[in-house]
C-alpha cells in the first residue's frame, strides 16, 4: 500500500508540474505582437508600440519627404494683385488731360472733367499771358503737362510758356488756355465774353470712337 500511495502521489505531483509548465507558456497573443511592433518601429525601449494608424502616417510622411501628411502641406504662395493695363496707362501726377468735347457752340476743347478752355485776344503767340491782376481772378490759368486724351486728337500743338509769376501755363498753337472760374461742365458761357475770350473750336472726327 505504501508502494502504491508513493506512485500515486508521483503521479499526482507529475501531472501538477505538467499543468504549471503550460500555463506558464500561454501569453496573450496582444503582448506579443505589441512588443514586436515596439522593435520594427526602432524605438528601442520595451514600451507600448504605436497605434498602427501612427505608423502608417509617419510612413506616409517620409514618402512625402516631410514631417506633416499631403493634407497640411503649405500653401504656395502667389504673388499679390497686378496692376491692369488700364491702371498702368494712367498719366503720371502733374498731367492736365485734354479732350474734345460737345457744347451748345459744336465741339469745342475742355479739360478732363469737361471744363471748356478759352483764349484771350490781347495774348500773342509764343509769350506769357496777359490777363494778370483781377482779369487772372475769373479766367484761370490751365496748368501742367499737357497730354491728349485716349480718344481724342487735336490738329494743332500743346506747350507750355512760364508766367510772370512762374507757373507753367498750358498753350495750345502758342496761346495760353484759360478756364472761366465758377463756370458749370460742358457749359461755354466764357465764349465771346467782352469780345475777347473765345473756345477753341475743333470738329467730330477729332474724337476716335
Amino acid at each position: 500500500m505504501r508502494k502504491s500511495g508513493w506512485a500515486a502521489a508521483t503521479g499526482l505531483g507529475s501531472l501538477v508540474l505538467l499543468l504549471a509548465a503550460c500555463g506558464g507558456s500561454s501569453s496573450p497573443t496582444g503582448a506579443t505582437g505589441a512588443g514586436s511592433s515596439s522593435v520594427q518601429t526602432g524605438s528601442g525601449s520595451s514600451g507600448p508600440a504605436a497605434p498602427a494608424s501612427s505608423v502608417s502616417a509617419a510612413s506616409t510622411a517620409t514618402k512625402n519627404g516631410g514631417g506633416s501628411s499631403p493634407g497640411s502641406a503649405t500653401p504656395h504662395h502667389t504673388a499679390g494683385p497686378q496692376p491692369s493695363a488700364g491702371i498702368s496707362s494712367i498719366p503720371p501726377i502733374g498731367t492736365t488731360v485734354m479732350i474734345v468735347q460737345h457744347s451748345a457752340v459744336g465741339f469745342v476743347m475742355a479739360v478732363a472733367g469737361g471744363q471748356v478752355v478759352y483764349t484771350y485776344s490781347n495774348d500773342k503767340k509764343g509769350s506769357a499771358s496777359t490777363c494778370t491782376g483781377t482779369c487772372a481772378q475769373t479766367w484761370l490759368p490751365v496748368t501742367g503737362t499737357p497730354q491728349a486724351g485716349p480718344a481724342d486728337t487735336f490738329p494743332g500743338t500743346f506747350a507750355v510758356v512760364k508766367d510772370a509769376s512762374g507757373v507753367y501755363q498750358v498753350t495750345y498753337n502758342g496761346l495760353p488756355l484759360y478756364t472761366l472760374k465758377g463756370a458749370k461742365p460742358y457749359t461755354v458761357t466764357g465764349n465771346n465774353v467782352g469780345g475777347v475770350w473765345h473756345v477753341v473750336p475743333l470738329s467730330a472726327s477729332d474724337i476716335h470712337t
